[in-house]
């Protein structure tokens, strides 16, 4: 099971970034994947889930209206939008699978590596 986020980078507040998660091993109809961030100093914290099956989609508070989740199972990659950044949307960008649970922002069984996001003029 891997999963690879990438698509991170400088952006000016205001603009936009689309973030995306590659996944292999396991079949994107059976795990929801989730979007997490870790800004320098704070715990990591949920951004985002799309669920298996129906496709739904959860944010948090502080990036709705401002992110899309979506995913393309042929492709087997989950993607972000990220528009009218902030400078405290700069963070590292996890994606994360889960098989089950109730809850969107835990219960999370495999991890992939962060994606930097920098926004700042």
């Amino acid at each position: 099971v891997q999963l690879q986020a990438s698509g991170g980078g400088l952006v000016q507040p205001g603009g936009s970034l689309g973030l995306s998660c590659a996944t292999s091993g396991f079949s994107l109809d059976y795990y929801a994947i989730g979007w997490f961030r870790q800004a320098p100093g704070k715990e990591r914290e949920p951004v985002s889930c799309i669920s298996a099956g129906d496709s739904t989609t959860n944010y948090a508070d502080s990036v709705k209206g401002r992110c899309t989740i979506s995913r393309d199972n042929a492709k087997k990659t989950v993607y972000l939008q990220m528009n009218s950044l902030k400078p405290e949307d700069t963070a590292v960008y996890y994606c994360a699978a889960k098989s089950g649970g109730s809850d969107w922002r835990y219960e999370y069984d495999y991890w992939g590596q962060g994606t930097l996001v920098t926004v700042s003029s």
